[in-house]
């Protein structure tokens, strides 16, 4: 209800605007542009984050101050703090980052905001920047029209660039013009009302155009027409920085629970830091005026000053939270909890940001991971084993002989409703991936597709295989339940190396020992397969067994062929994905022991 209102209303108010004003017009366009621009910009950004991005922040964000310096840098670069907080939230949201980390860069990005206000004062009023923008918006637009992935990225960058200069040059000669027609500093309010009340109008002007950038250029080039006084710029300064917020907060509000609490966490800074500005705005005056002094800053040069407040600012209010970064993360994990949902249906791939290949990609390998978790119950009851059991370190042996109860389990059900529904929500998730081939997250998606493949097929089999085995295990005939025990043991035996193998990988990545399990598996699956054969050969020649029997022990053993060779296809492909990532803590080790 209140989108209908709020846009039809700002359409209204700019409608009035460009009638009476034909400046107005002039500025308005200037922020149009130079949001237009932020855009571009963004999106040249984005189509670099098919690897080298991703890895960087990975490496970036093991220790607190590098999570910090990673936001400052990617922010000065990418002139974005919103693309940083949502790149962030993608990540953290599908587990590729801790909360404590996300925390760090988006204080490391309310920082590295600044250095556009720096920018724009330092470089962007003192020339005339619409020189440098023709040339930027000439060559972008050839790049963009480019099919090369790199290429058309540089030229959205180049772009990109070309508008902001483009737009900081309209806003610039806007504000000029209009200080011919009416003076806006003469409504100027000083004091505590001024302060609060230009604070909620650069909250209002941030949460309207979703950019603190946008806003402090706006605040910036006004005031270099001195259409705002000094005071009022430092007030609509800091609500620029509090509605900033309102980008995270829309980008987690689709997000997962991590998603979430960044945004919250986002909130709090950003509120702390805006109440630690007013509270102390006398204080930061005299810093300002000292760093001014410092760097050879005139006294009337308000822009650089304003520059120079809003680092100091932030810079301030980053050394105070972050002491109590943790208490934080405490706080945020008790407010927002992870919801407990069904262990039938996916759990990971809702809400993911599929424009971002590393969380996509993270996104459908935990998913696959919990597919196997679901099929292994299934299989488990297909064999009438205990899960727990298996898992342990008892005799397998022994676990088999005991087992003589026969698990209840309608098999098209249980396929049907837990496994198949997985399986169909993974396959529709990688059909909306659209990663080119050059990159490398293009082989992660078809090594996953695999492994689920191989996974639905083994379950298929087992289904086969249950039929005569669920008979056999409580046939009085002790030697033809001796032969089906020795495939129950198979598929288990399998099953347990497979659970080690998540152990290993959530407690330190090492595949050439998983390398090395796997190859024992095959070795002793085919000593075990051969045995087998042996078996049924002698049985039947002693009679025994019945060759009907025989023939069906030789049929499931086949069936079990295709299982246990689908777990271990399946696992190695999940595990070739895995290989990729250098930090153990990624794995989501969804086999419970």
């Amino acid at each position: 209800m209140l989108k209908k209102i709020f846009l039809p209303t700002i359409l209204l108010i700019l409608a009035y605007g460009f009638w009476v004003s034909p400046d107005f017009k002039e500025i308005a366009a200037g922020v149009a542009i130079f949001l237009f621009g932020m855009i571009a910009l963004e999106e040249g950004f984005t189509s670099f984050t098919g690897g080298a991005l991703e890895r960087i922040l990975k490496v970036s964000t093991n220790k607190q101050w590098k999570s910090v310096g990673f936001g400052v840098l990617s922010t000065t670069i990418m002139q974005s703090s919103s693309l940083v907080s949502v790149i962030t939230i993608s990540f953290l949201s599908t587990g590729l980052l801790g909360l404590a980390a996300g925390i760090g860069i988006i204080f490391g990005a309310n920082i590295g905001t600044t250095t556009g206000a720096w920018l724009v004062a330092g470089f962007g009023l003192k020339v005339k920047i619409s020189a440098y923008a023709m040339p930027m918006l000439v060559f972008g637009i050839i790049l963009v029209m480019q099919k090369h992935r790199a290429l058309k990225g540089m030229g959205y960058i180049l772009a990109g660039l070309g508008f902001l200069f483009l737009g900081i040059s309209y806003m610039k000669s806007g504000f000029e013009a209009y200080k011919a027609t009416l003076d806006l500093a003469e409504f100027a309010l000083t004091g505590i009302v001024g302060l609060i009340t230009y604070s909620l109008i650069g909250i209002a002007a941030t949460v309207i155009m979703q950019s603190s950038h946008a806003t402090m250029v706006l605040i910036i080039t006004a005031l270099a027409a001195g259409q705002i006084t000094y005071e009022n710029s430092l007030a609509l300064a800091i609500g620029a920085n509090v509605g900033t917020t309102i980008t995270a907060i829309i980008g987690a509000m689709n997000a997962a629970t991590p998603g979430k609490r960044l945004a919250a966490a986002h909130l709090i800074f950003n509120l702390v830091t805006g109440l630690i500005a007013i509270l102390f705005l006398q204080q930061f005056l005299v810093s300002v005026d000292f760093f001014s002094r410092l760097f050879g800053v005139s006294d009337n040069d308000y822009t650089l000053k304003l520059a120079i407040f809003h680092t100091l600012f932030n810079a301030a209010g980053v050394l105070i939270m972050w002491p109590f970064i943790n208490t934080l993360v405490n706080f945020l994990e008790r407010v927002f909890t992870e919801k407990v949902s069904p262990a039938i249906g996916p759990l990971h791939l809702h809400n993911v940001n599929i424009e971002f290949p590393e969380t996509a990609v993270e996104a459908i390998r935990k998913e696959t991971t919990h597919s196997f978790d679901i099929c292994t119950n299934v299989i488990f009851d297909g064999l009438s084993l205990k899960r727990e059991q298996v898992f342990s370190e008892e005799d397998l042996e022994q676990i088999i002989k005991q087992s003589r109860t026969l698990t209840e389990l309608d098999f098209d059900e249980a396929y049907e409703n837990k496994v198949k529904g997985i399986y169909s929500e993974i396959i529709a998730f990688i059909s909306k991936v659209s990663f080119t081939w050059e990159m490398e997250q293009s082989a992660d998606i078809h090594w996953l597709r695999d492994a689920n493949q191989n996974l639905i097929s083994a379950v298929k089999a087992m289904k086969h295989l249950r039929k005569n085995m669920s008979k056999a295990i409580t046939s009085p005939n002790k030697d033809l339940r001796a032969q089906y025990d020795l495939l129950r043991f198979m598929v288990a035996k399998v099953m347990r190396q497979l659970n080690l193998i998540h152990i290993i990988a959530l407690r330190e990545h090492q595949s050439e020992e998983i390398e090395l399990i796997l190859n024992d598996v095959k070795i002793e699956l085919d000593k075990l397969d051969e045995q087998l054969n042996a078996h049924i050969i002698l049985l039947l020649r002693n009679h025994k067994i019945t060759p009907q029997m025989a023939t069906s022990l030789l049929n499931d053993g086949q069936y079990v062929k295709q299982i246990t060779g689908n777990l271990i296809s399946m696992a190695t492909s999940l595990y070739d994905v895995f290989a990729q990532s250098t930090d153990a803590e990624l794995i989501d080790s969804s086999a419970k022991t």
